[in-house]
């Protein structure tokens, strides 16, 4: 009698499977953070350089007068005016609000506005201010404050809608001027790195605190005090062609931005200048872009040339050599951090705002972008991206297939973690 046929051993191929599994993601961690330490070292003791900006330049958008900002103390002066000038009521967001000079100013004109009277309310992400002291993010009972808890899901930890990070910065003040772009409060952001910001006046403005009031009423029972009252606002009067906000809420299941940027870059006929600080986009975003290219669009993306997160470069030069093939002209910029989340299209489309294009920005954080169907704010944002382009080094296609081998290596191995960030 034969004996019994034997099956294949399913246990040692599993265990071999695992241990792979746990090896390849034990790598990747030991990779990401030598090259963090790494980085953070050779910055040590490192001065800033300066850096090409362009002046405030405002222009007429429909109804709207809308000013570009490319440098920090430009910006936080007109902010710092606006708040001391206000009367009624401030609306100011912000992601990361450093406990320094600059975020010193800032806390000060906050309370001096409520103390005249000001009805002042504030929202901050916790996540992001982990490191700043606590005795900083104390305000006097005047100043109505949402702290963003770190932790938002509660007992609903399956829920994926609550775990988006607010990296909105948002000033309204008086129903008279809003701020949006992707500048935080900290005298670094004042001088050494490279943002774009925009200040609307007109009816645009209501939108902008629509964007602040539905946010706070969503979270509101997170706000310091028992009796925090919900923002009520009336309905906007206008409908304004020219300038659309458009809105991530990872709460509503609701993202935006990404539909907005897909939509202008299919429909490119002439040019695309993109500004990033992080691209960590899908893959559907780079076909876009690759599509463009080979149609003749003048596809551009400027970058920084090392950002402040080391681990996202390597990660994204992943989608390098597929760019460069089809036409792409990757650009990236030298001595500062650019910070920029702004894209300019055929001389007429323009988007400045805060979503990077990242799965945390595009699908995950709560972000806002303004939108702009203007030729005359398009040319402003050549302008400042022909600036930028002449500080920057540009990536060729035979440089970047003449890379070392433990770069390969380093970029293969890191690869996996692009639907993470």
């Amino acid at each position: 009698m034969s004996s019994p046929r034997k099956g294949p051993r399913i246990g040692p191929l599993l265990a071999g499977v695992r241990r792979l599994l746990l090896g390849l993601i034990g790598a990747q961690f030991a990779i990401a953070i030598g090259l963090t330490l790494v980085d953070s070292y050779r910055r040590r003791g490192k001065k800033p350089k300066p850096f090409p900006t362009t002046a405030p330049k405002e222009v007429g958008v429909g109804e709207n007068q809308v000013t570009t900002y490319t440098y920090g103390q430009d910006l936080y002066d007109d902010m710092l005016s606006a708040i001391a000038a206000a009367k009624t009521q401030i609306l100011f967001e912000t992601y990361i609000w450093k406990d320094d000079g600059i975020g010193e100013q800032f806390k000060a004109a906050l309370t001096d506005a409520a103390d005249r009277g000001v009805d002042v309310h504030v929202i901050y992400d916790a996540f992001a201010n982990l490191v700043v002291p606590p005795v900083f993010k104390r305000f006097p009972p005047g100043i109505k404050v949402l702290r963003y808890p770190v932790y938002n899901a509660g007992w609903r930890f399956y829920d994926l809608r609550r775990y988006g990070r607010n990296h909105r910065k948002i000033l309204v003040v008086d129903d008279v001027v809003g701020f949006v772009g992707g500048y935080n409060i900290g005298s670094a952001y004042a001088t050494e790195w490279r943002d774009t910001h925009v200040r609307i006046t007109g009816p645009g403005v209501w939108d902008l605190k629509h964007a602040f009031a539905d946010f706070w009423n969503l979270n509101r029972h997170r706000a310091v005090g028992r009796r925090v009252q919900p923002l009520l606002l009336d309905a906007s009067a206008h409908w304004t062609p020219t300038i659309r906000f458009h809105r991530n809420v990872p709460r509503q299941w609701n993202f935006p931005i990404r539909s907005m940027y897909l939509d202008a870059i299919n429909r490119a006929t002439k040019n695309i200048w993109l500004t990033q600080a992080y691209f960590l986009p899908d893959q559907d975003f780079v076909d876009s872009l690759k599509w463009a290219a080979r149609r003749g669009v003048d596809v551009r993306l400027l970058l920084p040339l090392k950002s402040n997160h080391i681990v996202a470069d390597w990660v994204s030069r992943g989608y390098f050599a597929q760019l460069l093939e089809s036409g792409v002209r990757i650009l990236r910029f030298r001595d500062a951090m650019v910070h920029a989340k702004t894209a300019t299209i055929d001389g007429n489309w323009s988007t400045v705002g805060t979503a990077n294009i990242d799965r945390l920005s595009l699908q995950g954080n709560y972000e806002i972008n303004v939108e702009f169907v203007d030729p005359d704010l398009a040319l402003v944002m050549e302008e400042i991206f022909a600036v930028d382009e002449s500080n920057s080094l540009e990536l060729t296609l035979s440089e970047w297939q003449a890379r070392d081998l433990h770069r390969k290596f380093t970029e293969y191995v890191l690869g996996p973690l692009r639907p993470l960030l």
